[in-house]
């Protein structure tokens, strides 16, 4: 049973999913056009379907190929079921909070073993970061002279990533000194005692374990994983061009026009983590209004911004639930792993 906890937990995610329906509502009858709702054509969901494949299996190669160059056995159901798991949680608890505790469950349950779970799901994170990096990277290069928003909104994302991954930089610099004894002088200076200090260096030596793994695994493996972590990046911000572009075939395809498209909706994405709120409680939904109006012809922008919504978010919810919600559920509860054969 659901403790008190939980239910309050509950209670914010349902009034949050309230909220972004509310919102998602509002945008909807402001934008409704006037000869009514058009359909959106088949092709279109037909290649909203294609990019939410192709993200997910891309993920999951990504962390199989990734765990088979650090020489980590895993299945690919289990790293399916992993990755649906962290997608459904992630969107049911505030900031995605509750993503890390799912994935972390479903690879117990399929026999990995602490450090070769922390490595694996560190691996994830590091490849996502790499990538994100290298697309930015990329679409600054084919949206330039496009705009000051398009470098700003780059640099945004790029510099997320650039900074998370600086950060973990700094700290493998600490864990080769700092991974075992006494708090030095400047880490007393910021108030990190005995206690807390062994917290600082438990990481650290998780870290230096998952640097000393890098080195180590194997190079050719690591590049494919790499663009699994590419393709993923991809297939996430392929999903609003594609439904404009097939939804509405007489929209122009150009440059200047693909540049909003791709631009914000990965914005959204990784800017959405910083909004408490499970699902984002209708600020992606606003957001979505406030950027996109003029981007998207006003014949489908309504339409758009349900189904954008609904094959970027609501989908992996399904999907997730029907995979590995029950893992999901009982990681968020704090439950007990059952092994898996």
């Amino acid at each position: 049973m659901l403790g008190a906890v939980s239910w309050r937990r509950w209670v914010v995610t349902v009034l949050s999913f309230a909220l972004m329906l509310g919102v998602s509502g509002w945008v909807v009858a402001r934008n409704w056009p006037a000869g009514g709702m058009p359909w959106l054509p088949l092709v279109a969901h037909a290649g909203l379907l294609a990019a939410f494949a192709i993200e997910v299996l891309a993920r999951t190669f990504k962390m199989q190929a990734s765990a088979a160059a650090c020489r980590i056995p895993l299945r690919f159901g289990t790293a399916l079921r992993t990755c649906l798991a962290g997608d459904f949680a992630a969107s049911v608890t505030p900031a995605r909070s509750g993503a890390e505790p799912a994935r972390f469950l479903v690879l117990a349950e399929g026999g990995a073993t602490a450090a070769q779970r922390v490595l694996v799901l560190f691996l994830e994170l590091f490849l996502e970061l790499g990538s994100l990096v290298l697309v930015c990277g990329g679409l600054a290069f084919a949206f330039r002279g496009r705009g000051a928003s398009s470098v700003g909104l780059l640099a945004l994302v790029g510099g997320y990533a650039t900074f998370v991954l600086g950060l973990a930089a700094v700290g493998w610099v600490l864990s080769r000194n700092n991974a075992h004894g006494p708090p030095p002088a400047w880490a007393r200076r910021l108030h990190l005692h005995a206690g807390r200090w062994r917290v600082v260096q438990r990481a650290l030596r998780e870290l230096r374990h998952t640097a000393q793994a890098l080195r180590d695994a194997h190079k050719g493996r690591m590049a494919l994983a790499f663009s699994g972590s590419l393709l993923h990046v991809l297939g996430k911000v392929a999903a609003l061009p594609l439904l404009v572009y097939l939804g509405d075939p007489t929209f122009p395809r150009t440059m200047d026009t693909l540049a909003p498209l791709v631009l914000w909706p990965l914005a959204l994405f990784y800017g959405g983590v910083a909004v408490p709120a499970p699902g984002g409680g209708g600020a992606i939904e606003g957001a979505f209004a406030a950027v996109l109006t003029d981007a998207i012809p006003p014949a489908i922008f309504a339409s758009s911004l349900l189904w954008w919504r609904f094959y970027t978010f609501y989908l992996y919810i399904l999907v997730g639930g029907a995979a590995a919600g029950d893992a999901a559920l009982r990681a968020l509860r704090g439950a007990p792993s059952r092994r898996h054969a």
